[in-house]
């Protein structure tokens, strides 16, 4: 929430939560129960969902406090997508599902990104399970050496979408460095607009969890990109990044010499 007192022209919309579009998702690679109450207190209004990442859930002592102090927020939480494929390897779905059930977690990652699992199953998975809850999938390997050409990138975000799916996320590991990404950080660009240009980009969120990343798919796709794996003390300044407030940004919406008038006038964006 922008405080009232800065007037400033020429700021970007940004929805308010609910949103649909721009929304954060924070990484959450294992906060203690103060640090969450920290970190919410000045960055609520800014994260949309956040991520237990991996398998932290697993061995976090405090894990019930935390989930109650996001719930306390309105912060939806889920478990990484690692702790799924770890329980899928052992056949343990159904004890995954209770496991959920008992901690009042609705959000459920179905991901492929360090196991072999048939596209048609991880199809079946994602429909049995968007039954129960708000399934999020992920698209895109945790290995460097595997790359998918965008078609094939755009076949599985579209029929994920098809099975239940609410968002698809494209992988691209805590590093940024796979998936989306090249192994040097590099954003596979050609990759990113077929994306957008056959899916939309209202239902993918992006891994983007350097600076320079995000910075590109706000001067690209504007200021409301869903973007993920944002690190606690990164969700404050990507904020600034979508409106502007940071080097960055800071002329991607507002241009010098325009009347002050006319600054409000933004360019327009997927």
């Amino acid at each position: 929430m922008i405080q009232k007192r800065f007037e400033l022209i020429g700021m970007p919309e940004r929805p308010a939560k609910p949103r649909k579009t721009g929304r954060t998702m924070m990484l959450d690679k294992g906060l203690s129960s103060r640090q969450v109450e920290d970190v919410l207190d000045v960055a609520a209004d800014y994260v949309d969902i956040v991520k237990l990442g991996w398998g932290t859930s697993v061995v976090t002592p405090t894990l019930d406090r935390k989930l109650a102090i996001y719930g306390d927020y309105g912060i939806p939480v889920y478990f990484g997508g690692t702790l799924f494929e770890a329980m899928y390897l052992r056949d343990q779905l159904d004890v995954y599902k209770r496991i959920l059930d008992d901690v009042g977690v609705r959000h459920l990652e179905v991901s492929d990104g360090s196991i072999t699992l048939p596209h048609d199953e991880k199809l079946e998975l994602i429909e049995e399970l968007s039954r129960d809850f708000t399934v999020l999938s992920e698209v895109g390997s945790k290995d460097q050496e595997k790359i998918l050409p965008p078609y094939k990138w755009v076949q599985k975000i579209r029929s994920e979408l098809a099975a239940g799916s609410a968002m698809v996320i494209c992988e691209a590991r805590e590093s940024g460095t796979a998936g989306i990404f090249r192994p040097n950080g590099e954003i596979r660009s050609g990759l990113v607009d077929e994306i957008v240009d056959m899916v939309g980009a209202d239902r993918v969120m992006f891994e983007a969890p350097q600076k320079g990343q995000q910075v590109w798919f706000i001067q690209n796709l504007g200021p409301n990109v869903n973007l993920g794996n944002i690190s606690p003390e990164e969700v404050l300044p990507l904020e600034t990044l979508r409106l502007g407030l940071r080097a960055d940004t800071l002329f991607e919406f507002f241009k010098p010499g325009v009347p002050a008038g006319e600054a409000g006038e933004l360019p327009e964006f997927p």
